[in-house]
């Protein structure tokens, strides 16, 4: 196994007033060449939105584009219907870009701010047609078993919004001491693990709020939760 911890206050960062980020990885002007993906996860942003705020209109092309709202609602329209379409807390946003698209992004609220994780995955595929989809999770499915929210569109996992990698993105509430072991679906992946909220201990580990694992060349990965923990896997090709 090997394995790379990264600390939540390591991040780069960039506060625009309406807009407060956490980049995981290099992202606009963060720029840290050590840290610039792992395997074919490109970003994963911790955004906070102020009430009414958003980002305009804007192109992309060829990414997996996944939004994960924590808090909050946004609202989103492309090029494909142009039409406002409302994404709360629960559901998760799946984009594949492909040949192109143009989208908007905003907080849904004039007031309440809005705390998403947003993920880009490289794609396996080049040029496919645009698409979009969205689906509702409960959180009562995912309490100390895993719950698939994204999956490869070439074997897709009953129940998930599927993209063109062979990735599968999920999430995880602990209860406190517990354990639960990740099994990697593909020797070939990684998975990198965030710890939304809690504190655990994974390799001997101990990871707190927003800390994250980068983990491959191994088959499971063994986690005991030291309180009350809510965790996202995101597990990728590590070759392009």
């Amino acid at each position: 196994m090997k394995y790379n911890i990264y600390k939540a206050n390591e991040r780069g960062t960039a506060d625009h007033g309406w807009l407060k980020a956490n980049f995981s990885f290099s992202f606009a002007h963060y720029y840290n060449p050590q840290n610039i993906n792992f395997g074919v996860l490109r970003v994963l942003n911790d955004d906070y939105i102020a009430g009414g705020m958003g980002f305009g209109t804007h192109p992309h092309d060829n990414m997996e584009i996944i939004s994960i709202p924590l808090k909050g609602a946004l609202k989103h329209r492309d090029s494909m219907s142009n039409k406002w379409i409302p994404l709360y807390t629960g559901e998760v946003q799946v984009m594949s870009a492909g040949t192109g698209i143009q989208h908007s992004e905003m907080n849904n609220h004039p007031t309440e701010e809005v705390n998403l994780f947003q993920i880009w995955i490289l794609p396996q595929q080049q040029n496919v047609t645009p698409r979009y989809n969205q689906k509702k999770f409960e959180s009562s499915e995912r309490f100390n078993k895993l719950q698939i929210l994204v999956s490869s569109i070439d074997n897709p996992v009953e129940g998930s919004l599927t993209i063109h990698q062979n990735a599968k993105i999920a999430r995880i509430d602990l209860d406190e001491n517990s354990l639960f072991t990740y099994e990697v679906v593909d020797k070939n992946n990684g998975v990198y693990v965030m710890v939304i909220e809690g504190e655990l201990s994974i390799e001997n580990e101990v990871l707190t709020k927003r800390d994250a694992i980068g983990i491959e060349q191994t088959n499971s990965i063994k986690i005991e939760s030291k309180t009350t923990s809510e965790l996202l896997f995101i597990e990728v090709p590590m070759k392009f």
